[in-house]
């Protein structure tokens, strides 16, 4: 008798689409919305959904830091930061 094999899966389904959703570098939004790379990591570095990926800080040398943000997430906070200025009536 076979048993078959069920495997779980890696992702919540509703996070499945966005597993495959274009991820772009600092250098690459900064490109796109003519502002400085680090303006770009300040910006994102602590947005929810980007991934940062840090190696261990070590004494006497410096952080390694690499950030990929999503394309919905660069949506998200293009939108919000476009409004800010907006009157709200």
């Amino acid at each position: 008798m076979i048993k078959e094999c069920k495997t779980l899966p890696t992702v919540a389904p509703d996070q499945e689409a966005r597993t495959l959703e274009r991820c772009y570098s600092p250098e690459q939004i900064a490109e796109i919305l003519s502002l400085s790379p680090d303006s770009v990591r300040r910006i994102f570095e602590n947005e929810p959904g980007v991934l940062v990926v840090e190696r261990p800080r070590v004494y006497g040398k410096r952080r390694y830091r690499t950030l990929r943000i999503p394309e919905s997430v660069a949506q998200r906070v293009y939108y919000r930061l476009s409004l800010k200025g907006r009157p709200t009536c």
